[in-house]
Parts: C-alpha cells; sequence; structure tokens
C-alpha cells in the first residue's frame, strides 16, 4: 500500500514538474525540424523556393494511455526574390495540443514573415541577417465536465461525482492574438558547410489566458539557439545543435549532435542518413536543475524528401512511474525546389 501511494505521489508531482518545465507553450524534441515554431526569421530559409513541415509528438502515453499529451503542427513557406541576392520569406503554421482528461487544448493559426539580407561574400561562401515576425490567432478551451474537485471527495478518499458541488469555469473556450518576432544570422562557407544562431521574442503582446474573469498574462518567451553543418570526411558530416527557452520562472535546454552519413555515389541526387544523441535539462519547480531526458533521433534524406524519428528516454523521477518511457516524435519535411538556387545556400533545416 504505502509503495503505491508513493508511486502516485512521484507520479503527481512529476506531471506537474512536467507541465511547469513547459509551460505555456508546445516543444519538439527535434526543433531543428520545426522552423518556424523555433523562430519566426526562419521563414523561407531555405536552398529550395516551397517548403512543407508536418511535426506530430505523443508524451506520456505510457501512463495517461488515452489521455497522453498529443501535439501537431502542420507549416509551409516560401521564399520570394528581391533583387539579386536578397529575399522575403512568407508562410504559414497551423498546430494544435490536447492534454490530459480534462481534454485542455490550444490551437493556432499563424502568418510570419522575414527580410534575408546579404551582409557579405558571395555563393559559396556568404553571410545573412534575417529579421522576422508573426501574428497568430489561439483558441484555448478544457472540457469542464471532466473536471474532478476537491468538493466532490465523499470523506473516504475517493472521487464521487454525485456528491459536493462542480466548480463553474466562466469561459471554457475563448481566443487571443499572438505576437512574435525573431532574428537570425548565418553564414555559408559551400553547399555543405553553414553555420547560424539567432533568438525569438514569443508572445510580445502577453495576452490574458485565463478561463473565467482574472487577469492570468501569457508569459513571454525567448528562444536562443544556434547550430551547423560541417563534412569532417568527405562522406561523413558533423551537425551539432542547442536550444534554450526561458518562459517565466521556467527553462529548457536541448543539446546534442547528429552524424550525417551521405549516401549513394552521386551529388546530384542527395541521399543520406542521421542518428543523434540529445539532452534536455531544465530546472526544477522551484530550485536546481535537472535532466528530463536523453533523446535518440534519426532522419533519412532522399531528394526533397525528410523524414525524422525521435524517442525520449525519461530520466527524471517520473521514469520510477514510466519505466524511463516518455514521447516519440516524428517529422515530414517535403520541399519544392525549382529551377532557380537564388545565388546562395541556406543551412538545411
Amino acid at each position: 500500500m504505502k509503495k503505491t501511494t508513493l508511486r502516485i505521489l512521484s507520479l503527481s508531482c512529476a506531471l506537474v514538474l512536467a507541465v511547469a518545465v513547459q509551460a505555456q507553450d508546445i516543444h519538439f524534441s527535434q526543433f531543428y525540424m520545426s522552423p518556424l515554431n523555433l523562430n519566426p526569421a526562419m521563414t523561407g530559409v531555405m536552398n529550395c523556393n516551397h517548403r512543407f513541415v508536418a511535426n506530430y509528438r505523443n508524451q506520456w502515453s505510457s501512463i495517461l494511455k488515452q489521455n497522453a499529451y498529443n501535439t501537431y503542427s502542420m507549416s509551409y513557406d516560401q521564399k520570394l526574390p528581391v533583387g539579386r541576392y536578397d529575399y522575403f520569406g512568407l508562410g504559414g503554421t497551423l498546430w494544435g495540443d490536447k492534454a490530459g482528461t480534462s481534454e485542455f487544448a490550444t490551437l493556432q493559426a499563424r502568418l510570419s514573415g522575414s527580410y534575408a539580407k546579404k551582409m557579405g561574400g558571395y555563393r559559396r561562401k556568404a553571410h545573412y541577417l534575417v529579421l522576422g515576425g508573426d501574428l497568430g490567432v489561439s483558441q484555448r478551451s478544457i472540457n469542464s465536465a471532466n473536471l474532478q474537485w476537491p468538493s466532490q471527495n465523499n470523506g473516504n478518499g475517493q472521487y464521487d461525482p454525485n456528491f459536493g458541488t462542480a466548480e463553474i469555469i466562466a469561459d471554457p473556450n475563448f481566443l487571443f492574438l499572438d505576437l512574435s518576432a525573431g532574428i537570425l544570422w548565418f553564414s555559408v562557407f559551400d553547399e555543405d558547410n553553414n553555420f547560424y544562431f539567432g533568438g525569438a521574442f514569443n508572445h510580445l503582446n502577453r495576452a490574458n489566458v485565463s478561463f473565467g474573469d482574472a487577469s492570468i498574462p501569457l508569459y513571454s518567451k525567448f528562444t536562443f539557439h544556434a547550430g551547423g553543418e560541417f563534412m569532417i570526411a568527405p562522406k561523413l558530416g558533423l551537425i551539432p545543435g542547442v536550444v534554450t527557452f526561458i518562459q517565466g520562472p521556467s527553462f529548457q535546454v536541448n543539446g546534442g549532435t547528429s552524424f550525417k552519413f551521405l549516401l549513394g555515389n552521386s551529388r546530384r541526387y542527395h541521399q543520406a542518413f542521421q542518428l543523434g544523441a540529445w539532452a534536455r535539462v531544465s530546472n526544477k519547480l522551484e530550485q536546481g536543475k535537472l535532466m528530463d531526458a536523453l533523446i535518440m533521433s534519426t532522419r533519412f534524406d532522399y531528394e526533397q524528401f525528410t523524414i525524422g524519428f525521435s524517442y525520449d528516454i525519461n530520466t527524471s523521477s517520473l521514469a520510477r512511474a514510466t519505466n524511463g518511457n516518455g514521447a516519440f516524435e516524428f517529422s515530414l519535411v517535403y520541399k519544392i525546389c525549382g529551377p532557380e538556387r537564388r545565388g546562395v545556400y541556406c543551412p538545411n533545416f
């Protein structure tokens, strides 16, 4: 009995910690394959003319079963030439997230734009500064009928929907506007070697996200990220990356690297396989830090298609309840290149 109680308490505390770490925003372990969600300045930053991206994440299914956290995202962006070297990026994103028995859900539609200015160099070695921003409309909702309240405890430690009175949610479904801005610098040395770094300021307007009459402004979020691609042998590349999220009292850092293996003998037909390992570090609910998860990832590139898969191995205190099971993600990218390369290479997200 004591062991069962301990497991329940551990699970409850760890779930609260997980929510606190994520703050109010979704996150993907494969952040490098969800560019418009990472930074609006990454809109249009690609080696092709059009890009379609889809992401799906399933989390805590080992303990929450059908009430697991599910997150999906779909985006499209394109590059529009300005003069000989500069360009605009235009795009749109639709993402949704649903969590728990209360079906707490967020749905957002967002338009983003960017302007990339060449700061120096030439085709095979160039430096760019990119400024971007986006405007989104979000919907928050909750199924209040599934909520359980302390007043519905029948006195024996059991929930009884016919006992006590459930509290009333004043506004279980509401809309709000969301504004973000970002900046990105990237340098390319040739088609296979580059590095970049950037930052984003999300929730500039700090919208009220209360389900009632209270004023609960959404915490602004600061994102800092960097990475690159470096060929260390004719068919072997190193792709390191790091991202830091700071939102209210919470922060999270994902860092790691992937090894890229070029397949085939033709430079005309791009084929590559990646295998990587990443770590996610976050702050505890009150103080201190913890390594939340170890992330194993794979990625396969074939021409304009890219498919990625990752799995989070839980290393926090929740591991006692989940046996280390965490989250899995799928990502899919499709690019339409066309005949023109615009005279510049870009990092390959």
